[in-house]
């Protein structure tokens, strides 16, 4: 019998983790200038990605970290650096300007990153997956009602995902440019924790 307070707690930890609100405005400054169908297509495959991702960690994590020689604050300092540039990419606009000059759809697509990973399946998801797992008990049903719970739970950010042109709507351009620079800050002080942490899983700093 599963204990219905450890499915709450798990429910809170992941949505906590990663979000669905959060991420609203951070689909709006990086699907900026695309077609609804585009962006439904971009919400769904970033999801489905996120779920690949934390599903293979969430049953083989530690394991295949370990095989891999990955530690988890290698991949919090490999996943901050990479987000600080696309904060960068959002701060100086060269992604507008790199859209602009090449007008194919395929010329930006941010399903894989940074949607679908870091800023969904990042090291917060990825460790809170493998810690989840860990505490469900032994046997196979602690561990599949919990990915249950994070399927429920990327379906509701794919929902979340699908309303934000609403939300782009009611801000206008002038406000979607200044939420895109501050999102750029954000993400880049995000980005530059994430290192920090890293380096203090290391034991390198107090």
């Amino acid at each position: 019998m599963i204990d219905t307070a450890f499915l709450i707690t798990a429910f809170a930890t992941l949505f906590v983790v990663i979000d669905p609100p959060g991420l609203i405005p951070l689909f709006i400054a990086l699907t900026r200038g695309m077609t609804n169908e585009h962006r439904r297509a971009i919400g769904l495959r970033a999801c489905i990605i996120a779920a690949v991702l934390l599903t293979m960690f969430g049953f083989a994590g530690e394991a295949l970290l370990g095989f891999i020689g990955i530690s988890m604050p290698a991949f919090r300092i490999a996943g901050g650096i990479l987000l600080f540039l696309t904060a960068l990419d959002m701060l100086f606009e060269r992604r507008t300007q790199r859209r602009e000059g090449q007008k194919t759809e395929h010329d930006h697509d941010p399903s894989v990153f940074p949607l679908a990973t870091p800023l969904i399946a990042g090291p917060g998801a990825i460790a809170s997956m493998i810690l989840l797992v860990g505490q469900s008990g032994p046997g196979w049903v602690g561990a599949i009602a919990v990915h249950l719970l994070l399927y429920a739970l990327l379906g509701l950010t794919f929902l979340i995902f699908l309303v934000s042109p609403f939300f782009e709507r009611m801000l206008g351009r002038t406000g979607t440019i200044v939420i895109t620079r501050l999102l750029g800050m954000l993400l880049a002080a995000l980005s530059v924790q994430f290192v920090i942490d890293g380096i203090k899983g290391t034991g390198l700093i107090g």
